[in-house]
């Protein structure tokens, strides 16, 4: 996203502060004087792009915020974590992954994502949270990535997060991202093609 809007001369500020799998759980905490990140590294990018807003906390943005935490689902889709719910043939029992069992253990996964995003709602922000490329590692089930991509899409919207969902415009016909959006040589990430999609419906959202 970032170097999309960059290459296109359209203001923004932020950017990464840390790797996808760090910000699903225990990774912030809101005191008295805000919220502040656990990781030092992660802290300091954040107040970094606070400092170019001239605020000293979420609560005093007055532009949307933009997100992803919670959405690098292939980890949660990591293959070995799921072993233990596998029957002996090595398939998931009928209707699991749209069970309440399944959607309990990845809201759980994602609980400080989720409640990330539901502070900054308190605070009376506008939220969007962009869904990831459809690309799916070797060590993670592809089944499991997309079930558990819709267990934090509906808890997304269930909390009122403006969910950026470009699946329909990214995907090939097995639902896979298709390969003129994704990143050479990169398992995981869009490229700046992808980028430039998103970019394009943010713009269209009025941001």
């Amino acid at each position: 996203m970032g170097r999309a809007a960059k290459a296109a001369g359209v203001p923004f500020v932020g950017g990464p502060i840390g790797s996808g799998r760090d910000f699903n759980a225990d990774f912030f905490d809101v005191g008295p004087d805000g919220l502040t990140f656990r990781d030092a590294e992660a802290d300091g990018r954040y107040r970094g792009f606070l400092a170019e807003l001239a605020v000293d906390d979420l609560a005093g943005l007055r532009i949307p915020l933009v997100c992803t935490f919670g959405l690098s689902v292939h980890f949660f889709a990591v293959t070995e974590n799921w072993r233990i719910y596998r029957a002996g043939d090595g398939d998931f029992l009928p209707g699991f992954l749209a069970s309440r069992l399944f959607d309990d253990i990845v809201r759980a996964m994602a609980r400080d994502a989720l409640a990330f995003y539901r502070h900054s709602l308190d605070l009376g922000l506008r939220v969007l949270a962009v869904l990831p490329p459809q690309r799916v590692p070797g060590m993670s089930d592809g089944a499991v990535f997309l079930a558990a991509q819709e267990t934090v899409r509906r808890a997304l919207d269930d909390l009122g997060v403006e969910v950026v969902d470009l699946r329909a415009r990214a995907t090939d016909g097995t639902g896979r991202q298709r390969a003129a959006l994704c990143e050479p040589n990169d398992p995981i990430h869009g490229n700046l093609a992808f980028g430039r999609l998103i970019l394009a419906d943010l713009l269209a959202r009025g941001l």
